[in-house]
């Protein structure tokens, strides 16, 4: 008994700041999401009146919310598998016994991660600019007529998509390298030995022991990507024709850009219903399979 009370007198610090730094926010903004507080309220909380969960449904009425969940699924779609195959390319080539330089590697394809978010957006910006960017100047080399990446419906998103593939790859990779490395050499000399060849050894022995760490990048991806905002908001703020819109850059206008907080703190609230479900079914998809 002694023991257990040291141990939480030990966590207590930690928890005491845990609840009052997320769950008390998390709370307030639960509570905050049955109202309709907004910046009349701000000036005189009277005004503040309780509508329970007419702002969840107004949202689930609401066009807006629908197009913004559409562009997010989109990006989570095509953007998640990107991302994690890449990473598990690059991390196959960093393993290899041919390799040579690997910490310099490591530390290129991490540098993108640590990058300042709105320092290479604006970067690729210039990128991907129809008339001046480097991008449209090498398709010209081969013939292929300039794109404008940023300005039209039909490649906004994919513009975003691999911007924030390359942004983020470096991490998953660094992660899926060190499940690589804990695996035993000698199950691939094993497998080798019985006639076993590359895709047979990856298919077999890569893929099945490295399934720990693909299950936690995934989700760890998954759960990131539906938080699209910073892209969007720095290379196209939500255009063209609210193309890049995403769930949370909609949770973004609704607080402070017209100053609906009970409407913004709903837009959050279902997109963490969201996300839970997904990361929920993916757990569940994963016991399946170990069974």
């Amino acid at each position: 008994m002694t023991r257990r009370w040291v141990a939480w007198v030990f966590v207590g610090p930690a928890l005491a700041l845990i609840a009052v730094f997320f769950l008390l926010p998390v709370l307030m903004a639960l509570l905050l999401s049955l109202t309709d507080f907004d910046l009349y309220a701000l000036a005189d909380p009277r005004q503040l009146r309780f509508v329970g969960l007419q702002n969840y449904l107004a949202l689930l009425r609401s066009a807006e919310f629908w197009n913004a969940l559409a562009n997010t699924l989109y990006f989570v779609l095509l953007g998640v598998p990107l991302s994690l195959g890449l990473s598990l390319l690059c991390a196959q080539l960093l393993h290899a016994a041919a390799a040579r330089v690997q910490g310099f590697f490591r530390t290129a394809v991490f540098a993108p991660v640590v990058a300042t978010m709105v320092a290479v957006a604006v970067i690729w910006r210039y990128l991907l600019h129809t008339r001046y960017g480097w991008v449209n100047h090498l398709l010209a080399q081969v013939g292929i007529a300039p794109v404008d990446w940023l300005g039209d419906p039909r490649w906004s998103m994919p513009a975003i998509v691999l911007f924030a593939v390359w942004k983020n790859f470096g991490y998953n990779a660094v992660i899926l390298l060190a499940g690589l490395q804990g695996i035993p050499h000698e199950l691939y000399e094993a497998a080798a030995m019985d006639g076993a060849g590359a895709w047979q050894r990856f298919r077999r022995v890569t893929l099945p022991l490295l399934g720990p760490a693909l299950g936690m990048v995934g989700i760890l991806t998954v759960t990131g990507y539906f938080q699209l905002f910073g892209e969007p908001y720095v290379m196209t703020q939500g255009g063209p024709a609210r193309s890049t819109v995403s769930v949370l850059y909609l949770m973004y206008e609704e607080g402070f850009k017209w100053w609906n907080l009970g409407s913004a703190s709903a837009v959050a609230f279902l997109l963490f219903v969201l996300m839970m479900a997904c990361t929920g079914a993916m757990l569940a998809l994963r016991r399946w399979r170990r069974w």
